[in-house]
């Protein structure tokens, strides 16, 4: 059977309000404000979740678990991508490395980026260095730049030989 190399692109963005805590790629981060979200909105799992399931030729994440089903209502992105893996999966691909990079004026995250890396490879089985983490400010432009969100693009490569579902 022939191997196949396929890439998927997530995005995602949240506001930030308090009151909520902080996750970024299934850890917590120490902030004032967290993310809304029907879901815990890890921003970052999010837009993993929509890159892996791209790649796969899969539905995305609000389709999947759309906000009008209470069923997700305080869900943990960790469990959903669990469910998001078991699908890539029956498509007979795996993932091979994921890049992401993380929007966000506020808290710096330099501090957070191997934890969050090791997060994500943990939950996708993959080795660490196949994660990248990146962190870029929003210069304070639009509501990323001015502290009123956190935004992530991920880009996952998915290996295999792909299967219809």
């Amino acid at each position: 059977m022939q191997s196949d190399v396929r890439v998927g692109i997530g995005y995602d963005i949240h506001r930030l309000v308090a009151g909520r805590r902080l996750l970024l790629g299934g850890i917590e981060v120490p902030f004032d404000r967290g993310l809304a979200g029907h879901s815990d909105a890890d921003v970052v799992l999010h837009a993993v979740m929509d890159a892996l399931l791209g790649a796969a030729g899969l539905p995305d994440i609000g389709e999947l678990f759309p906000d009008t089903d209470e069923a997700f209502r305080g869900a943990d992105s960790r469990e959903l991508l669990r469910l998001v893996m078991q699908r890539v999966h029956t498509r007979g691909v795996r993932p091979h490395n994921v890049d992401v990079i993380v929007h966000a004026e506020a808290p710096k995250l330099t501090p957070h980026k191997r934890a969050i890396a090791e997060s994500i490879a943990e939950l996708l089985n993959l080795p660490a260095d196949r994660v990248g983490v990146k962190a870029k400010t929003g210069e304070g432009l639009g509501a990323v730049g001015t502290g009123e969100a956190i935004a992530c693009t991920a880009a996952a490569l998915l290996v295999g030989s792909p299967r219809s579902v």
